[in-house]
């Protein structure tokens, strides 16, 4: 298969397609943290339409996600946050037959639809919580593959860093190899 994983600096999603035996290649408009696949490093839009088999996209949620609300009336007065949805909407969209954009829970629920599956990374082996949103198109919904306990909230504790954001950006492994491995066929 061609995959894309639309949105991704870390390599964790395309890694875990290229382990699994797929032509993988991440996209952001940062370089890549991880040496082991390609990487484009561009506008995600200007390759939508390169013959993907699957699109796997990790939209920015900074002007979506519902844990910065006391925020949202200065984004929809900028019009940032209408762009992020309009950019979400383009990856909902794309020309790829089998499609999962991913965010945590945010405003695309409201205002594009609800999502068809929200997950958590301790049923992937991970014993944290961070409810994470599956809008899917011409995929089934991911069974968990690991249900272990420990339900800390670790991503929402983080200290004020220069990259905090990016420690909360990060796809979870088990998520990776079950999205890898479930959507293979």
């Amino acid at each position: 298969m061609r995959v894309l994983v639309a949105c991704e600096y870390s390599g964790a999603v395309r890694d875990a397609f290229l382990r699994a035996g797929h032509y993988a290649l991440s996209c952001d408009l940062l370089p890549s943290d991880s040496p082991l696949g390609d990487h484009y490093q561009g506008d995600v839009t200007q390759i939508l339409d390169h013959g993907w088999d699957l699109m796997i996209a990790h939209p920015p949620c900074t002007h979506l996600a519902v844990s910065g609300a006391k925020w949202f009336a200065a984004k929809r007065a900028s019009g940032v946050q209408n762009a992020a949805l309009d950019f979400v909407r383009i990856l909902l969209d794309a020309p790829v037959p089998r499609i999962c954009v991913e965010n945590p829970i945010s405003i695309i629920s409201s205002r594009i639809r609800k999502p068809d599956q929200i997950i958590q990374p301790w049923q992937f082996g991970h014993g944290e919580t961070k409810a994470t949103c599956l809008w899917l198109k011409g995929l089934p919904l991911l069974t968990p593959t690991n249900i272990v306990e420990g339900r800390e909230a670790r991503v929402h504790l983080l200290p004020p860093s220069a990259d905090r954001w990016k420690l909360r950006s990060t796809t979870y492994l088990g998520i990776a190899n079950a999205m890898a491995q479930q959507w293979s066929a």
